[in-house]
C-alpha cells in the first residue's frame, strides 16, 4: 500500500482541552480547524501530518471568558490567528497501532518541538464509498511555554488558571 492523502473531516473530529480554573477544571474546544494526513498504513513511519486551528474559534461555553481567551492576555487571536502543527517524523510506538508523531507546534508566535502519542483507530469505507481513517492523541502542554502568561493571584495562595493544559484530539479523515 502506498501513501494516501486524507483531509480532516471537521464534522467527525474534535480538538478539546481542559485547564484548571480555581479549584475545578474548565473544558473547551476549537470549532474551526483543518488539516491533511499523508498516511501509509503499511509503513506508518513514512507518514506526515499538518494541522491548523483558528484561535478565534475557541469555545468554553461562556462568551465573556471566550472573549478574554481571544484577547492579547491569552491567544491574541487578531495577531496570532492560528495554532499550527507540522510533523517532522513519525516513529513506532508501544504497539502496532500507536505512533509517536514529532513536529513543530506553533502557538502565540512561539514554536516548540513536541511529540504526540497517537493511536491509530483503523480504516473504514463510508456509505458513499470514501475511505476514512481515525486517530486519537492526548497530551499536556504548559501554556507559559507558548507565551500565554496571564494569571491572577488568589488571596488564599496560588493562581486562578493552571499552567498545564490537557489536549485531546479525535480525528477522522477522508481520502482525497
Amino acid at each position: 500500500m502506498s501513501t494516501k492523502t486524507y483531509v480532516i473531516d471537521k464534522a467527525h473530529s474534535e480538538a478539546v482541552f481542559q485547564v484548571r480554573h480555581l479549584i475545578t477544571k474548565v473544558r473547551g474546544r476549537f470549532s474551526d480547524f483543518e488539516g491533511t494526513i499523508a498516511f501509509d498504513e503499511a509503513q506508518p513511519t513514512a507518514s506526515s501530518v499538518r494541522v491548523s486551528i483558528k484561535t478565534a474559534s475557541i469555545d468554553t461555553n461562556e462568551p465573556d471568558r471566550d472573549k478574554h481567551l481571544r484577547s492579547d492576555d491569552f491567544f491574541g487571536a487578531e495577531t496570532h490567528p492560528e495554532i499550527t502543527f507540522e510533523s517532522t517524523r513519525v516513529s513506532a510506538g508501544r504497539s502496532a497501532t500507536t505512533f509517536d508523531v514529532t513536529g513543530r507546534l506553533t502557538m502565540h508566535g512561539v514554536t516548540r518541538e513536541i511529540t504526540l502519542p497517537v493511536s491509530y483507530l483503523g480504516a473504514a469505507t463510508d456509505p458513499w464509498g470514501k475511505s476514512r481513517v481515525g486517530f486519537e492523541a492526548e497530551l499536556s502542554v504548559n501554556r507559559k511555554d507558548y507565551g500565554l502568561l496571564w494569571n491572577a493571584a488568589l488571596e488564599t495562595g496560588g493562581f486562578l488558571v493552571g499552567d498545564d493544559v490537557k489536549i485531546n484530539l479525535s480525528i477522522q479523515a477522508v481520502a482525497q
